[in-house]
């Protein structure tokens, strides 16, 4: 016992320095901050505004300094500070790269694709981040529709040569008891000199997938098929020019791990039996302003687009044709996680895929505080004078939820100083 308070006490000031990309409103800096991490430098850019909403937030909230409110693209290299772990939820894009005569590795990304910011980083860093955590939208597994899987695979073999294992796991949050039905794949790259990637190469392929690896050992799995191997045939162009060309799905299932440029790959559904947050327990009950119930007179509307239609339609050349789509549950169940929120979810007016819920005084809107806790953030977190409640909605639907990143980063700290069994 001795032993293990000294440990603890060791490493209590063992902080893992962290730099944010594309921070948003600081979810994954939320997370991880709930452990021993700390943010040493960040970035947030919106192009599409010239206010920038999203970072005058994050200012507000951690302070300005060492955050960078510029294009990523267009940041040096040299003006990051060093770093443990590279984090980010960054853009799906089309990661296709092409050979260029001007330049001298005869790669080129796609113009204004993030992705090829963060590879660019990791390539000039002298002393590279060992560890990676980043966060996606699941179809980045799937896409693009013409070589199913391809922009995945571009990505993990840019992160082999960089010298990076990579395992991934598709995660909707309210199957693990928090309240939002959110999927998102996240994935931790382990760099080669990384205690973590040492006891990968000691691990067999599907024992970390299922139960010793950083995400398994916090969010639990049962198989559902069997271990796939995937190859990576080529250098980045050729893998952007020939992978899974005549291939109808992807061959990336939710789980997998890349190492030593083979990748392996399983379905997976969750095994969790714990306590679960709806989205009842989230909502403010009594506290609600008259501006987020629904009219009398709208509420036709509402119906109209949450229902289900078989009509014919017209385009606005004029052919007509046959439309149909299903019902939404309206108004939202509230004794099961919430829908995921999207980016339009602020507002007055009707709409198919905002949330609606039923009250003691009648059919409303959620409110910028429950929007919030739905992914897990503090209360008020967006709250600050300028920021509508339309554009508060709207950083709550490009966020994350917090939990899914508090416990990877907490079980990642754990592997890293060996606390795992303390």
């Amino acid at each position: 016992m001795r032993i293990t308070i000294l440990k603890l006490r060791e490493l209590k000031d063992k902080t893992i320095r962290v730099v944010e990309l594309f921070a948003g409103v600081g979810g994954f800096r939320l997370g991880l901050e709930k452990s021993n991490y700390k943010v040493v430098w960040s970035n947030q850019w919106e192009p599409s505004t010239k206010v920038q909403h999203a970072s005058k937030v994050y200012e507000a909230r951690f302070g300005s300094e060492h955050h960078s409110n510029k294009d990523i693209a267009t940041v040096p290299t040299k003006v990051i500070p060093d770093h443990d772990i590279l984090v980010g939820g960054f853009p799906c894009q089309d990661y296709s790269v092409a050979t260029t005569l001007h330049n001298s590795k005869g790669l080129k990304g796609k113009k204004g694709v993030l992705w090829w910011s963060i590879q660019r980083i990791l390539e000039e860093k002298k002393k590279k981040p060992k560890y990676l955590f980043l966060e996606n939208v699941d179809r980045l597994l799937k896409s693009p529709a013409t070589q199913r899987g391809r922009d995945f695979a571009v990505m993990l073999q840019s992160l082999n040569d960089l010298g990076y294992a990579v395992e991934w796991r598709v995660i909707n949050a309210a199957e693990y008891g928090m309240p939002q039905r959110r999927r998102r794949v996240f994935f931790l790259g382990y760099h080669k000199s990384s205690k973590v990637y040492k006891d990968l190469v000691r691990s067999n392929p599907m024992d970390w997938l299922t139960k010793e690896g950083t995400i398994s050992s916090v969010f639990p799995v049962e198989t559902v098929k069997t271990l796939q191997e995937v190859e990576l045939n080529g250098n980045l162009v050729e893998l952007t020019n020939n992978f899974n060309k005549s291939g109808k799905l992807s061959p990336f299932q939710n789980t997998g791990l890349l190492l030593k440029g083979k990748v392996y790959t399983v379905k997976t559904k969750p095994n969790y039996d714990g306590e679960r947050t709806v989205l009842e327990d989230v909502l403010q009950n009594g506290k609600v302003t008259q501006e987020f119930f629904i009219e009398k007179e709208d509420i036709p509307k509402w119906e109209y687009l949450k229902g289900a239609k078989k009509e014919k339609r017209t385009t606005k050349a004029g052919y007509e044709y046959n439309y149909s789509e299903g019902g939404m549950i309206y108004p939202d169940a509230l004794d099961n996680a919430s829908r995921t929120i999207i980016t339009g979810e602020g507002g007055r007016s009707p709409s198919r895929f905002k949330h609606v819920v039923e009250t003691k005084k009648g059919l409303r809107r959620l409110t910028p505080v429950e929007l919030e806790r739905l992914n897990m953030f503090p209360d008020d977190h967006t709250k600050l004078e300028g920021i509508t409640d339309t554009k508060r909605a709207f950083f709550m639907g490009n966020a994350l939820v917090i939990g899914v990143v508090e416990k990877i980063g907490q079980q990642l700290y754990n592997k890293i100083f060996g606390l795992e069994h303390v």
